[in-house]
C-alpha cells in the first residue's frame, strides 16, 4: 500500500506529528501565561508584563493546528484512497491468474463481496494504525526532549513514561479481548451480507419454494447476533477507552505534584512548572487512537491475510517456444483430483488434427470439461503429455498457446458494458464489421439489431439477454480469437435444434482450418463430429460410432 504513495503519506505522517506537537506546544504555553499572568499580577508586576507575544504565539498555534489538521487530512486520506484503488486493480488482476480449478469454484458475487470488505478493511491499516502510531512515539519522544529542556527531567520522564506505559499496558491487556471480538463481528457481518445478497438474488425461486419466511428468520438471528457481537466490543473499546483516560489524569497528576515540589525546592518557577501539567493534559490526544485501532486491528489482520496470499508475485511464465503448428496430441495422460484417489482420466489419449470435429461424450462429471481444461493448458496432468504440433504446451509461450487454442467453458462470462465491449475482449482491434459478421455467424445479428446494435448496454454479467443469447455472444467472441484450435464445453446448451445446428456448422464454415473439440451432451453435438469418443467410468476414453452428421444447406 505504500508503493507509489509513500512521499504523500510520509508527508501526512510529518503533518500528524505537528498536529499532535502543535497541541501539546498551544496547551503549554497557554498554561505557562496563565500562570506567569497570574504570578506577575501577584507580584503587582502586571502592567509590564508582556502579554502579546505570548498571546501571538498562543493564535499562530491555535491556527497552525487546524491548518495543518486540515492538510494531515487531505493528504493521508487521498493517499491511502489511492493506496485501495491500487490494490483494489492487482488483487482483481491477481485473481484472474488463478489456478483454473480455483476458478472454476469460484462464486464472483461472494468473491467481489469479500474482496470488497477485505479493501475497505485496509484503510485503517494507515489510517488508525501505522500513522496515528508513529506519530505518537514521534511527539512522545520530542515531548520528553522538550520539557526535559524546559522544566525538569523527572517530570519529563514522568510525563512520557506514563503515556508510554499506558499505551503498553492497554495493548497488552486489552489487544486479545480486542482483536477477537472484531474478528467475530466481522465474520458475522460478512454472513449476515452474503445470505441477504443470496436471499435478493434468489428471492424468486425461494418465494416458489415457500423459503423466504426461512431465509428471514437466518437474516434476523445473523442481526441479532450481530448486535451482540457490536455490543461485545464495544464494551472492550470503552474499557479500552477507560484505562488511557485513567493514565491520561495520572501523568498530569504526577507532573503537578513534581512540579510544585521543583517550586518549592526553588528549582523552577510556577509558570514554567505549569507546562509539563498543560503538556501532559494534551498528550492525551496522542495515545486516544489507539482505542479505535485495537478494535479495529482484527478486522484489518483477518482482511491482510486474506490480501496477503493473492497479491504475492506469480511464478513467472516460462519464455517458451512459439510454434504452434501441427495436431493437438493428448498421449497417456493421468489426472487426480487429490493423491490416493481415483484417476478421473487414466492414461488417455487421443490426436485432434486441424480442420477435425472431434466429440467427447459421457456422464455428468466423468471427466470431459477436465480433459478440455488438459487440452487447453489450464490444468496440468499428474502424468502423461500433451503437445501441440511437437511442442509440450507447457513449453509454450503462454502468449503462443492462448493464440493457438481457445476454450469456451459451460461457465463462459460476459461483463456489464456493450455488446462490442463484450466482443472486442477477445479481439481488440477488430472493426464493427468483423463484429458483425461474427454476430450472424452465430444467428445474433437480428437480436443485437433489435436491441440497438453493438453498441447496446448489458447489465452485470450479460444481464439483459437470455441463457441461449449470452451462449451465443460468447462463442462469436470466440470465433473473433481465429484459434488453430477451439475448445467447447457443451456450446449449444439453452438453443434449439435448428439454431444448434446453424450456430455449429457456422462456427466450422468461419474456421474450417480449425480443429474442434466438443465435451457434448446433445444429439446434435454428436452429429456434428467427425469422431466421437467416449469417457468410461473407470477413466479411459472409448471410440464410439458418430451419428450422421446433419448438414445445414
Amino acid at each position: 500500500m505504500l508503493k507509489g504513495q509513500f512521499r504523500p503519506l510520509l508527508l501526512g505522517l510529518a503533518l500528524s506529528v505537528l498536529v499532535l506537537a502543535m497541541g501539546a506546544a498551544l496547551l503549554g504555553l497557554s498554561g505557562w501565561f496563565i500562570t506567569a499572568t497570574a504570578a506577575a499580577g501577584m507580584a503587582g508586576a502586571g502592567l509590564i508584563f508582556d502579554v502579546f507575544r505570548p498571546s501571538a504565539g498562543i493564535r499562530f498555534l491555535a491556527i497552525g493546528r487546524t491548518a495543518a489538521r486540515y492538510g494531515e487530512r487531505l493528504l493521508t486520506h487521498n493517499a491511502v484512497l489511492r493506496a485501495l484503488s491500487a490494490l483494489r486493480i492487482r488483487l482483481l488482476t491477481a485473481q484472474t491468474r488463478a489456478p483454473f480449478e480455483s476458478l472454476t469454484r469460484l462464486r464472483a458475487g461472494e468473491a467481489l463481496n469479500r474482496l470488497g470488505a477485505d479493501i475497505e478493511a485496509l484503510d485503517g491499516l494507515l489510517l488508525r494504525l501505522l500513522i496515528p502510531v508513529l506519530a505518537a512515539i514521534a511527539v512522545l519522544a520530542g515531548a520528553f526532549g522538550m520539557l526535559a529542556w524546559l522544566t525538569d527531567p523527572a517530570i519529563a520522564g514522568w510525563v512520557a513514561g506514563s503515556f508510554a506505559l499506558g499505551a503498553l499496558v492497554v495493548t497488552a491487556l486489552a489487544a486479545r479481548p480486542a482483536i477477537r471480538a472484531s474478528r467475530a463481528l466481522e465474520d458475522t457481518v460478512q454472513d449476515y451480507r452474503r445470505h441477504l445478497v443470496e436471499m435478493l438474488r434468489t428471492r424468486r425461486e425461494r418465494a416458489l419454494l415457500g423459503k423466504l419466511a426461512e431465509s428471514r428468520e437466518t437474516l434476523g438471528r445473523l442481526e441479532h447476533q450481530r448486535r451482540r457481537r457490536a455490543a461485545r466490543l464495544d464494551r472492550v473499546e470503552r474499557g479500552t477507552g477507560a484505562a488511557l483516560a485513567l493514565f491520561g489524569t495520572v501523568a498530569p497528576a504526577g507532573a503537578l505534584w513534581l512540579g510544585g515540589s521543583a517550586v518549592l525546592d526553588g528549582r523552577l518557577g510556577p509558570a514554567v512548572a505549569a507546562i509539563g501539567v498543560f503538556v501532559a493534559l494534551a498528550l492525551a490526544e496522542a495515545t486516544a487512537p489507539l482505542r479505535r485501532a485495537l478494535g479495529d486491528y482484527g478486522r484489518i489482520a483477518q482482511a491482510a491475510r486474506r490480501v496477503a496470499p493473492i497479491l504475492r508475485p506469480a511464478p513467472q511464465p516460462p519464455t517458451g517456444q512459439h510454434a504452434t503448428t501441427g495436431a493437438l496430441s493428448i498421449e497417456a495422460v493421468t489426472l487426480r483430483r487429490a493423491p490416493g484417489r481415483a484417476p478421473v482420466l487414466d492414461a488417455v489419449s487421443l490426436r485432434l488434427s486441424p480442420g477435425e470435429r472431434l466429440a467427447i461424450a459421457g456422464a455428468s462429471g466423468s471427466g470431459k470439461s477436465t480433459l478440455l481444461a488438459l487440452a487447453a493448458g489450464v490444468l496440468a496432468p499428474d502424468a502423461g503429455t500433451i503437445r501441440l504440433g511437437e511442442t509440450p504446451l507447457d513449453a509454450l509461450a503462454p502468449e503462443a498457446l492462448r493464440r493457438a487454442v481457445t476454450l469456451v467453458p459451460q461457465r463462459a462470462a460476459l461483463i456489464q458494458g456493450s455488446v462490442a465491449e463484450n466482443l472486442r475482449l477477445a479481439a481488440p482491434d477488430a472493426g464493427d464489421a468483423e463484429l458483425k459478421e461474427a454476430l450472424e455467424a452465430m444467428q445474433l445479428a437480428g437480436v443485437i439489431r433489435a436491441r440497438g446494435g453493438l453498441h447496446s448496454p448489458l447489465g452485470p454479467r450479460g444481464a439483459g439477454l437470455s441463457g441461449g443469447e449470452a451462449r451465443r455472444l460468447v462463442l462469436a467472441r470466440a470465433l473473433l480469437r481465429r484459434p488453430a484450435f477451439l475448445l467447447l464445453d457443451e456450446p449449444t446448451e439453452g438453443l434449439d435444434t435448428p439454431t444448434a445446428q446453424a450456430v455449429l456448422e457456422n462456427l466450422a464454415r468461419a474456421l474450417p482450418q480449425a480443429g474442434i473439440l466438443i465435451a457434448a451432451h446433445r444429439d446434435t453435438e454428436l452429429a456434428f463430429a467427425d469422431r466421437v469418443l467416449r469417457v468410461m467410468p473407470n477413466g479411459h476414453l472409448a471410440a464410439t460410432q458418430s451419428p450422421e452428421r446433419s448438414e445445414i444447406p
